[in-house]
């Protein structure tokens, strides 16, 4: 059941990694382009605040006791999108959801992820993700600790 959940998180990890990792690259570099103040600019302190969130549950997932799938789903899902990428760019960026009936959002999201892709940056978290996966005691379940140790007692 633990690797179950893990399996969920590492699902719900990428799609923060991918989805709300993109769109908030892509409005750091919008401000930083046009030269924003972010305490001005609500959509700058939203992109602050999710890249907070993101980074918060990436750490959480590397250094808490959780399945190592947790971490191996979004490890697997980032390199195999940068060695795509590597082998073909154009084939990795048609991966990324485009045309007239895509939301501007998750245009938007889309282009922030070519960028982290591009820059390398999923290249690193794919590496560093997949690092807990090689520990063999994430592996195994934790080890509880017993209430009450059996005594032998002589009925006299």
């Amino acid at each position: 059941m633990r690797h179950f959940f893990g399996l969920l998180l590492g699902v719900v990890v990428a799609a923060a990694l991918l989805v709300g990792g993109g769109w908030a690259s892509q409005e750091a570099v919008r401000g930083a382009v046009q030269n924003v103040d972010p305490v001005r600019d609500t959509r700058m302190l939203i992109a602050l605040g999710v890249m907070v969130v993101v980074g918060l549950l990436l750490g959480l997932v590397l250094v808490t006791r959780v399945s190592p799938l947790s971490t191996f789903v979004p490890s697997m899902a980032l390199l195999a999108w940068t060695v795509v990428y590597l082998l073909d760019v154009s084939r990795a960026a048609s991966l990324v959801p485009t045309g007239p009936s895509v939301h501007a959002e998750l245009l938007q999201a889309g282009r922030g992820a070519l960028t982290l892709l591009s820059t390398g940056v999923y290249a690193l978290l794919g590496i560093a993700l997949f690092l807990p996966v090689l520990m063999p005691s994430r592996w195994s379940r934790p080890e509880r600790e017993e209430e009450e140790e059996y005594e032998e007692t002589l009925g006299y």
